[in-house]
């Protein structure tokens, strides 16, 4: 079997059983649709779709993504079906790449939802669409990672569930969704260019409503090199844990 048809299999798989399933699409989006309906009203401003769709969008790939592959990954190990894969003759890197494909394109669907709603209620027609689908990606891919980083660290899936929570929260209020980076504390503004949402929701905000505040040539290269850095991360720590 070719590493190529296992890639597939796997992928298909893990989307057919796993991620398309209506919960799971409703808890990466009427969560953050909710959360973000619920900031502007209590704001008491003008509800302006345009301003409202990055962090819909970046709040549906990360809720969908770190939830569905933390658990999933979690309970696998738990029934044991993941030892099985690990024994299949497949190099651990496609393997993992394989189990984490399925949640990179649930985050894009997820992304792409909202998306479709905006087309019907504002004029999205000076968007710059190449940036917007390639910080989706990005963003999914370091969303999916860090759900993968968050699975080898847990043995039960509540563990999973609080500990995403940990690192999903702060990432909202710190990465420039609902308080801008330039009025966050002096001493918290570091903490926020250390967290890869804070690249991909500015260069939504920079594509969608042209208010960004770092250059594209500076926000996809992090992106690259977090998702790049969570990925051989969580199989160092695999191949320490798991394979023995």
């Amino acid at each position: 079997m070719s590493s190529w048809v296992a890639f597939q299999t796997i992928v298909m798989k893990d989307m057919k059983t796993y991620y398309l399933k209506p919960p799971n699409i409703s808890w990466g989006l009427v969560f953050p649709f909710a959360w973000m309906l619920m900031f502007y009203l209590r704001s008491q401003t003008p509800l302006d779709i345009r301003e409202l769709l990055p962090g819909v969008i970046s709040m549906s790939i990360l809720f969908g993504t770190t939830s569905m592959l933390a658990v999933t990954i979690t309970f696998e190990r738990r029934s044991r079906s993941f030892e099985r894969l690990l024994l299949a003759p497949l190099e651990l890197s496609i393997l993992m790449l394989a189990k984490t494909g399925g949640a990179i394109l649930f985050g894009m669907i997820n992304a792409f939802v909202p998306i479709l709603a905006a087309v019907f209620l504002v004029d999205l027609s000076n968007v710059v669409w190449p940036a917007v689908i390639g910080s989706i990606l990005l963003i999914a891919t370091t969303s999916t990672f860090l759900g993968l980083f968050i699975s080898i660290a847990v043995h039960e899936v509540f563990e999973a569930q609080t500990f995403s929570n940990f690192f999903r929260f702060p990432m909202l209020f710190l990465c420039g969704l609902f308080i801008p980076i330039t009025v966050l504390p002096a001493f918290l503004r570091p903490l926020s260019f250390a967290l890869p949402l804070t690249y991909g929701a500015d260069i939504l905000k920079a594509a969608i409503n042209r208010n960004g505040i770092l250059p594209l040539w500076v926000s996809f290269p992090a992106l690259l090199l977090f998702a790049t850095g969570l990925f051989l991360f969580s199989l160092r720590n695999i191949r320490r844990k798991w394979v023995l």
